[in-house]
């Protein structure tokens, strides 16, 4: 194979063309036909996901929980602001409310970013990659079936790191990349699947996710403080008294006392993973902690905490490679009755030259090439 520099676009980059009418044969009539729409990707996607807004927003399907943040938020914050704020704004300061909104409004802003942004879903094989990977494992010439092995090593910065074969997916997971079973999706840098924000958090979402754990801990830890503010100079710490003239108030501190320690130690044990470089998946597992006991270390750690946070926090976002939004090629729009486009599909969105007669390398191979160059 030629060497070749790998680079990832943004599949929204590419132009769409517009569909052309087929051209008028002979004297024959013209029928008065009504364009047929051609099918987007995100209409046909083999994963387990809802889309909206024309496939602009993705979601989990089981995203049940969503609705239920949203309203624990909505409602405590609505009542600090209605039963607390004018007493405390009376007695203590103007800032309170102002503090209070900007903490709400970034938590809204990073909980709707979270789930609904694409965590780093990979393309699924087509079958002529599907094929390629199986005749590169099975190279032997027999030609009974013989099921893919289930591991492959591969060496990241002097270490050894195990690819798994994904059987959905037909293909070998790039490092630190795990199928999630609710959303049934390979995932880049898959952190776990939170019902909380309905979603998938991995590559592409874990910034929002973190930042959104930390403010919400902030505004939890503000009301709760503001509520027990305001008990103690309403009542001169007569808790009887306060209970009896105030039912609303008693929500948010029953609310914020559970939630709190919770919020707080789940936004702990984030910024140690950040600081760390380090995903819950692999924390659970000690893919990286000796616990199999092996000799391992984190492969990905930078040895630094600075580096390792800006390095998860500030990298650049990298784009979408799901390409919901974009149209199916002509042969499987013709065979859904759309109207032939004649579209770049996601392959030739990646750099590669491919060895006469055989397919395409599979997208996740250029991750892993990216992987073990240190790109």
């Amino acid at each position: 194979m030629k060497n070749c520099e790998y680079q990832q676009i943004d599949p929204q980059a590419l132009s769409t063309p517009t569909p052309t009418p087929p051209p008028h044969q002979g004297n024959e009539p013209e029928k008065k036909t009504e364009p047929k729409r051609p099918k987007r990707k995100w209409e046909v996607f083999p994963g387990k996901n809802r889309f909206y807004c024309d496939g602009r927003l993705i979601v989990a399907r089981q995203s049940g929980v969503l609705p239920l943040t949203v309203g624990l938020i909505l409602v405590t914050s609505g009542l600090f602001f209605i039963f607390d704020c004018p007493f405390l704004v009376k007695h203590l300061t103007s800032c309170i409310p102002v503090i209070g909104g900007v903490l709400f409004v970034f938590v809204i802003i990073t909980l709707l970013q979270t789930s609904f942004t694409d965590p780093g879903i990979l393309p699924r094989a087509t079958p002529d990659e599907a094929a390629d990977i199986e005749k590169q494992i099975d190279n032997t010439g027999n030609t009974s079936y013989r099921p893919p092995p289930r591991t492959k090593e591969v060496l990241i910065n002097q270490q050894v790191v195990k690819l798994k074969y994904c059987f959905t997916c037909k293909m070998f997971r790039p490092p630190r990349t795990s199928h999630c079973s609710l959303c049934d999706n390979c995932v880049e840098r898959f952190d776990h699947h939170c019902p909380w924000v309905g979603n998938c958090v991995g590559k592409r979402n874990y910034r929002f996710f973190y930042t959104f754990i930390v403010s919400l801990s902030f505004l939890t830890a503000f009301i709760f403080g503001c509520v027990t503010t305001h008990l103690a100079l309403s009542t001169g710490f007569c808790f009887v008294l306060y209970l009896e003239t105030s039912q609303e108030s008693l929500m948010e501190l029953v609310i914020c006392f559970f939630s709190v320690w919770s919020i707080l130690g789940l936004s702990g044990f984030h910024t140690y993973l950040v600081a760390s470089n380090l995903t819950t998946n692999e924390d659970i597992k000690g893919s990286w902690s000796g616990k199999s006991g092996e000799d391992v270390t984190n492969p990905y750690s930078h040895k630094n905490i600075f580096i390792n946070c800006c390095s998860v926090l500030c990298a650049p976002m990298p784009p979408s490679l799901i390409d919901r939004r974009g149209f199916l090629p002509a042969d499987e729009s013709a065979q859904t009755g759309g109207t032939d486009i004649e579209l770049p599909t996601l392959a030739t969105k990646i750099c590669f030259v491919a060895p006469p007669g055989r397919p395409p390398p599979h997208r996740a191979s250029v991750f892993l090439f990216s992987h073990q160059q240190g790109i």
